[in-house]
């Protein structure tokens, strides 16, 4: 009833929320994204997309279809690795940056793993611009994290809006510098954050610098400062900063999959993970509103 590729569109648009950035990803024309989706509502009897020329978003019934596009195209992938005999084999270096570390994606690992049980997969969580010079020295495989800007490397996962962050009861004053906290160099909101207060001419100052997003978190929980970061990712506990504060817009991020050299007994294993990793992303920003147990245990 449901085809396999029109469910992979399917979920291609609702994590970038553009027909434009799936047709990119997938590498058709914009015109066969509109079929897909188009043929899927159809099928379904209901509207997934709430559209207009301006803003892709996801009905309520889009919303529900997400969970059950990615239980048939992980039931369709299992079944066509049963009868193929294909078994994954080999080691896998992937690097996820800081970001994802309150999101659901240990569950689309734990996933990968009972999958290919053979496939040795290695972890490194970092910042961005860390993994990025990682990467580029053929020390991982596979690359999960924010793309620079003006970069168009990588194969986007979603993009989502950059804003300020912090608790809620903090107050700026327009007077005196913004007290942020951050991740040190190489860090892309980091630079960003900086880049753009400079622009406007706002005086700024550290108030806190961490390599860890839990104790970046802490200090924004604890009135420290503010901090630069995805819209769709906010930790608990953590809110935007009110407009009236007059802090400059920070714009868009991009959050890709990048694939390193290619490597003897890896690049399968990378090729299955990014798919995983695709399939599943809508997971890791919806997910991370749910994940109140793993914060409070980690001291933010």
């Amino acid at each position: 009833m449901y085809e396999p590729a029109q469910l992979r569109t399917f979920l291609a648009v609702a994590q970038t929320l553009s027909f434009t950035q799936a047709a990119r990803r997938l590498g058709v024309r914009q015109s066969t994204v509109s079929q897909h989706v188009r043929r899927l509502e159809d099928a379904t009897g209901r509207q997934l997309f709430a559209r207009d020329t301006h803003r892709v978003d996801l009905t309520v019934d889009g919303e529900a279809m997400l969970g059950f596009a990615r239980t048939i195209l992980e039931a369709h992938e299992r079944a066509a690795s049963f009868f193929t005999g294909t078994r994954l084999r080999g080691r896998l270096r992937f690097g996820a940056s800081e970001d994802f570390v309150l999101t659901r994606l240990p569950e689309i690992l734990e996933s990968f793993r009972r999958d290919h049980p053979e496939v040795e997969l290695e972890l490194t969580v970092e910042l961005s611009g860390t993994l990025h010079q990682r990467l580029a020295a053929g020390r991982l495989d596979l690359v999960l994290a924010k793309r620079r800007a003006g970069d168009t490397h990588g194969e986007l996962v979603w993009q989502d809006a950059l804003t300020w962050i912090g608790a809620p009861q903090l107050r700026i004053d327009s007077d005196r510098p913004v007290p942020l906290v951050l991740f040190p160099p190489p860090g892309i909101t980091r630079a960003r954050a900086l880049e753009v207060l400079e622009e406007h001419g706002r005086s700024w100052r550290v108030a806190c610098t961490s390599t860890s997003l839990s104790g970046l978190i802490a200090a924004a929980r604890a009135g420290l400062g503010v901090m630069a970061h995805s819209r769709g990712l906010i930790p608990p506990g953590l809110a935007p900063v009110p407009a009236r504060a007059g802090l400059p817009e920070l714009g868009d991020v991009d959050f890709v999959l990048l694939h390193g050299r290619r490597r003897d007994g890896a690049q399968e294993a990378a090729d299955a993970l990014a798919a995983a990793i695709l399939a599943g992303g809508d997971r890791l920003i919806r997910g991370v509103g749910t994940i109140d147990s793993i914060s409070g245990q980690d001291g933010a």
